[in-house]
């Protein structure tokens, strides 16, 4: 079960990522997941929940974006999205093709968060103080 390194790497980034923003708590983070990154989604949504347990990221989301398999064709000149993992052929013209352009990721596209209000609420200045 390899998800849960990958959970603990993921919160290791995004706790370097939100550190000294004046982040409070992380609410959710949005991945893109290739459908080559071996990763299974139901493992990595348990380990996730597991690893941040008390950190800021404990009770964030992991939204994930599965992304499919896209290769190019050298005799379409084009990219084309592949049904599966099974054949790695251009749907159109059924040429073998190894020019993989999309499908291994493991990418953080965004960190959702609520900032620290730095403002103290119906605090009064003490008097003599200067702003």
């Amino acid at each position: 079960m390899h998800e849960l390194s990958i959970a603990n790497n993921l919160v290791d980034v995004v706790l370097q990522q939100i550190q000294g923003i004046g982040c409070a708590k992380v609410e959710r983070i949005h991945l893109k997941i290739g459908a080559l990154s071996c990763i299974h989604r139901d493992a990595l949504l348990f380990s996730f929940d597991l690893v941040t347990a008390d950190t800021p990221l404990a009770g964030a989301q992991l939204q994930i974006e599965s992304l499919p398999i896209v290769i190019y064709c050298n005799v379409c000149a084009a990219t084309q999205t592949l049904p599966g993992v099974q054949s790695f052929r251009c749907p159109q013209c059924n040429t073998p093709s190894s020019d993989i352009r999309q499908g291994r990721e493991l990418d953080i596209d965004s960190i959702e968060y609520v900032e620290v209000d730095s403002r103290p609420i119906d605090t009064p200045i003490p008097e003599g103080s200067s702003s």
